[in-house]
């Protein structure tokens, strides 16, 4: 019996890796989920489950972000891009294009596009500047500690954040951010809203080309394996491995070091054209 098990599992696993090479071979058509499901070879109802079983987030939630992340890669690698091509990636219009992509970004298409490089030299400031610990108090707040392993090659930069599903495709309603130089470390998220969340992590190594830290294909990354229930004042442990991309992993949409630079800010009340 489980060996059934295992071998359902491995078939599905490939079925939606099939799937998620079509979606990305194809994101400038109207895909439809009978398409999909008819590309890995399972009925819409039970792709439908297989889908969100395997990638934690339902089809049309995954096609989204690829579309988004579609979009960043044509603003980043081709500088003379506009938003109006960009509709051309599965969008209905410009506008809808704009909405989405400042929804999961944070910033609009252009302003993405025009501050990358603001945002990359400010991160880079943080390799020879240690980060400080956010000093917000704990007082009335939940207190989660994630204690971040790595393999032994990672020197970089660590983005922890609580997210209502199991893909950063918003803005967290907590994060924090640490430097990981050695095989452990320790980050402190704390916050006072209720609610149930993942805890993601994404491992971004130290580099040069501006690209590496809004393109996260190839960052680290690790999320708890189930959603944490927060409803009163409370001290959670919990131990985050950071691991290479999956073929199943949604991609990484939001603009981390526009986080970091946000998260920083708050108290030195700075502005993005100073850097």
């Amino acid at each position: 019996m489980e060996t059934q098990s295992l071998r359902d599992r491995a078939e599905h696993i490939i079925a939606v890796e099939k799937a998620i090479t079509y979606m990305k071979l194809h994101l400038e058509e109207s895909l439809t989920l009978d398409q999909i499901a008819s590309v890995a070879g399972y009925s819409s109802f039970h792709f439908t489950r297989i889908f969100k079983h395997t990638t934690g987030i339902s089809v049309r939630r995954y096609l989204s972000a690829l579309r988004i992340e579609a979009g960043k890669t044509k603003l980043l690698n081709a500088p003379s891009t506009t938003v109006r091509l960009l509709q051309h990636i599965g969008f209905s219009s410009v506008g809808t294009f704009q909405t989405r992509f400042k929804s999961y970004v944070g910033l609009t298409p252009q302003k993405f596009k025009n501050l990358a490089h603001t945002l990359f030299r400010y991160v880079q400031q943080h390799k020879e500047t240690a980060f400080t610990e956010e000093d917000n108090g704990s007082e009335g707040c939940s207190v989660i500690r994630c204690h971040i392993q790595a393999p032994a090659y990672f020197q970089g930069i660590v983005f922890v954040g609580l997210f209502p599903r199991p893909i950063p495709d918003e803005r967290p309603a907590a994060g924090n951010v640490t430097a990981f130089s050695n095989s452990e470390k320790v980050c402190t998220i704390k916050t006072s809203k209720p609610g149930s969340y993942y805890v993601l992590a994404a491992g971004i190594p130290w580099s040069l080309n501006p690209k590496d830290y809004f393109l996260l294909h190839q960052s680290l990354r690790a999320k708890s394996p189930k959603a944490i229930d927060i409803k009163q004042p409370s001290n959670i442990e919990m131990e985050l491995n950071l691991r290479e991309a999956l073929p199943t992993d949604p991609p990484i949409v939001i603009n981390l070091p526009l986080l970091l630079f946000e998260r920083d800010s708050v108290n030195k009340k700075s502005k993005l054209e100073e850097f």
